[in-house]
């Protein structure tokens, strides 16, 4: 039994009856609730991923306060391990918290993550240091971390989940490229600091105390997105999956439509086309500056202010990619992605250096193409999944890619670099985008699906 495809253009580009044509439900404009609820959900994943993005921000500070500065190569191979660590977590997030948003609702979750994560934010801005409390200050930051990366697993399926399904279904690559405005608007403001930071209080300044500013500002930030999604509506997809009358027979119905063995495959899919993705956007947003200013001796508000810049271009490139998506359709545009990072891994890397227009060059090719496939991925995980799993099987099969392959990628790079190998890790993200690649030419086009389509029974 199968899903049958969505109706196609010659080339595979979804018909007008697909896309040009929504059906009532969809052509709907949103309520003022409903806008309001999204705002609350981007106002939080951009919260959150401040927060989040800081720590690699100033994970040169960091290292220097929560572990040994006796060895600097150790102490930053240290904190990248604690990064490492705490995408571990996601998975185990994504799997709870998506377990819960799959029968509580999406909104209870959006605002237990978003408490959990300003939780790890405070403590990592008021915690001692290595100097203070020796090894316990590297326990207690991994503490920190692991709640947040708990947390993060579950906030990132939720939200990805619901924007996916509160769009209408042929502006979803548009309304779910917001997913990733939000992420690199968070980021954007945590390099934002970093360049502040450091412009006005210097190195010695940030490492005495400023590094912890954002931190406190993010703990305190949580208040107001707290309030705001109070009020937030459930998605309709959701609420009418889970009427009393359809909850009895939603089990059953699931497993005719969708067996174990093909949830199993999709999940494995999933992971795999996101591998690509997620390592090249860790390594350009978390660690080539990093790589800048400690292998090249790069100023650390120079860094900031450059990976400021390209993120700004990135912001307004990806509606304009998640729109492509709707028009022309996912394939073809994730195929351009993973064909030029394969091609371009190599030299990109290589052009990193100690001039400012060293990193910017190569940061902005890498993260421009990265916004392709960024803009139009909540919108394709969401088509891959029925309504009663959908944030289950983004919760893991997103954590888990980004644990394995995003999350390790400043810490596989550091290791590398250290140990004289760091071409290997370029050949790396060229077999990750291989993934990426293959995954996305087995699946069908899902440009304009009714997510309600994936749920229902289907003839033979």
């Amino acid at each position: 039994m199968s899903i049958p495809p969505t109706p196609t253009r010659p080339g595979g580009r979804p018909s007008a009856d697909a896309v040009g044509a929504p059906s009532p439900e969809t052509a709907a404009p949103l309520s003022t609730d409903m806008r309001r609820s999204l705002l609350a959900s981007t106002s939080g994943n951009i919260l959150e991923w401040f927060e989040w993005s800081a720590y690699a921000v100033f994970s040169p500070f960091i290292a220097v306060a929560m572990f040994d500065p006796a060895n600097p190569a150790s102490s930053l191979l240290s904190t990248f391990a604690v990064l490492a660590v705490s995408f571990l977590m996601r998975p185990l997030g994504g799997m709870l918290f998506g377990w819960v948003a799959d029968r509580k609702g999406r909104k209870f979750v959006l605002l237990t993550t978003m408490i959990m994560m300003s939780v790890g934010s405070l403590i990592i801005g008021i915690m001692p240091t290595y100097e203070q409390v020796g090894i316990w200050a590297a326990v207690i930051l991994l503490f920190a971390r692991v709640l947040q990366g708990f947390a993060h697993g579950g906030e990132s399926a939720t939200s990805t989940t619901y924007v996916a399904e509160i769009a209408p279904k042929e502006r979803r690559g548009l309304w779910s490229s917001l997913i990733h405005v939000a992420i690199v608007g968070g980021s954007m403001l945590a390099f934002l600091c970093g360049a502040l930071i450091t412009g006005i209080l210097g190195d010695e300044g940030t490492q005495a105390w400023g590094w912890r500013i954002p931190f406190l500002i993010g703990a305190l930030a949580a208040l107001i997105v707290l309030w705001m999604r109070r009020h937030m509506e459930e998605s309709e997809v959701f609420a009418e999956e889970k009427t009393p009358e359809q909850a009895a027979a939603e089990a059953a119905q699931l497993a005719v439509v969708w067996p174990r063995k093909r949830m199993v495959l999709s999940v494995i899919r999933m992971i795999l086309f996101t591998s690509g993705i997620t390592v090249v956007h860790y390594t350009w947003t978390s660690y080539m500056h990093t790589h800048a200013i400690k292998t090249y001796g790069m100023e650390s508000s120079t860094a900031y202010w450059v990976t400021f810049g390209t993120e700004l271009i990135v912001l307004v490139a990806l509606p304009f990619f998640g729109r492509l998506s709707d028009r022309f359709g996912r394939k073809p545009l994730m195929i351009v992605f993973a064909s030029f990072m394969f091609a371009l891994a190599f030299p990109l890397a290589a052009m990193v250096g100690a001039d400012w227009w060293q990193l910017f060059i190569p940061q902005l090719i890498a993260l421009l193409f990265w916004a392709i496939a960024g803009s139009m991925f909540a919108a394709m995980q969401a088509e891959n999944f029925p309504t009663a799993m959908r944030t289950r099987g983004i919760g893991f099969a997103y954590s888990m890619a980004v644990a394995l392959f995003g999350g390790t990628a400043p810490y596989l790079n550091q290791l590398l670099q250290n140990v004289g190998l760091e071409w290997v890790f370029s050949a790396y993200v060229m077999v990750l985008c291989a993934f990426t690649l293959i995954s996305t030419l087995t699946m069908r086009e899902t440009s304009g699906i009714d997510l309600r389509e994936l749920d229902q029974p289907l003839p033979r």
